[in-house]
């Protein structure tokens, strides 16, 4: 027809395809929520399921504010999108949901032209990326952990046992006030060299026999073990995944690990506190392989919670460094050794904590025929 506009197509080309909303919806990574004039959920996609740790059924037609604070930011950001605003963001803010413990968000409100009053809540995430630079740095603490050890091990015994075997004869021709200190000096040797031996649990670098471990099997022999002795009294809940696959690792160290998580967890509860043990399986994280270039899925998260008074905030950032402790009696070697183990076993761990809620997380891969070995 005359007079018709036409659309060119370049040569080579076709138009493009209809983008499919839902599908996009649902492959966001980053949580999304649509809200309505009154700010009750009407949308919230998998990353906020996962993200809120709860489904959108339970969202659906539930009012935001029922989940935060009085005088929450992210109410103050979606009024400022009722009062006109097309969009506004909020960066590294802090963000309380129920009882979980605060995460920093970079937020997003922005108002949708197809409805009035209603508005799309988009939240960044924040905190995973200091997490996983703090994980990844304590791999390379225990790595520089494991020389250090061998080396100060190998330096240590040898005039420690001189010093041992001057005091032994010391003692036998001395006064009695004179064997006292010979003693002394004997029992402050045997003190350095039982730290001295703990050290050298860092420098074992040979690889692992690699086994398909039961992660529950696991857990149910350290709350066993701590119910029969550093655990008695202590309420133990368990929250358990039943369809989580087996990990791939050394059961043997595994249980190491965890008798050491919930030890450190049962003396921050004390005798009437409460432990958790909770197992989950989280799709999305992949981390750079053992060697260096592939992505290593690591989905598999154990939770040891407590209700202790939590960790000091100074501390919280360098638990799993050695020596650091907050122990009047510790040493600070117990963490840095369970870090080891986790990194060994290509995993990572992480601790939130605020008081009354202490959170050591540890994410493990998941068993595949290629792990035998």
């Amino acid at each position: 027809m005359k007079g018709a506009a036409r659309k060119s197509v370049p040569a080579g080309s076709s138009p493009a395809a209809p983008l499919d909303f839902e599908a996009l919806w649902q492959a966001l990574p980053q949580p999304t929520m649509l809200l309505d004039e009154e700010d009750r959920f009407r949308a919230v996609n998998p990353s906020a399921e996962l993200f809120f740790s709860m489904s959108s059924a339970v969202l659906a037609g539930r009012r935001l504010a029922e989940f935060l604070p009085a005088g929450s930011r992210v109410g103050v950001l979606t009024a400022e999108v009722r009062r006109g605003a097309l969009s506004i963001a909020e960066y590294d803010m802090e963000l309380h949901w129920l009882d979980h413990p605060p995460r920093i968000v970079d937020a997003l409100a922005a108002a949708t032209p197809e409805r009035e009053g209603w508005m799309i809540l988009q939240l960044h995430p924040r905190a995973i990326a200091g997490k996983m630079d703090r994980s990844l740095a304590h791999r390379g603490a225990a790595r520089s952990i494991s020389g250090l050890a061998a080396a100060l091990a190998h330096e240590i015994r040898n005039p420690l046992a001189g010093i041992s075997g001057a005091a032994q004869l010391l003692e036998m021709g001395s006064e009695p006030a004179e064997a006292e200190l010979a003693q002394l000096i004997q029992e402050e040797a045997r003190r350095i060299r039982s730290l001295v031996d703990r050290m050298e649990n860092f420098t074992d670098l040979r690889p692992l026999t690699r086994k398909a471990v039961n992660l529950h099997q696991v857990l149910d022999l350290t709350r066993r073990a701590a119910e029969a002795g550093f655990g008695r009294g202590v309420k133990f809940v368990l929250d358990f995944d039943p369809s989580l696959p087996a990990a791939p690792g050394d059961s043997d160290q595994l249980v190491q690990v965890f008798q050491n998580l919930v030890k450190n967890a049962a003396e921050a509860a004390g005798p009437s506190g409460t432990i958790t043990l909770k197992t989950s399986y989280r799709a999305g994280l992949r981390l750079t392989g053992r060697d260096g270039r592939s992505r290593e899925s690591l989905p598999l998260e154990i939770c040891v919670i407590d209700d202790g008074p939590g960790v000091p905030e100074d501390l919280a950032p360098h638990v799993f460094e050695p020596f650091v402790t907050s122990k009047g009696a510790g040493v600070g070697l117990g963490l840095a050794l369970v870090s080891k183990i986790v990194v060994d076993h290509g995993g990572l761990i992480e601790c939130d904590s605020r008081p009354g809620r202490t959170v050591f997380r540890v994410l493990l891969p998941v068993w595949t025929e290629g792990d035998a070995a």
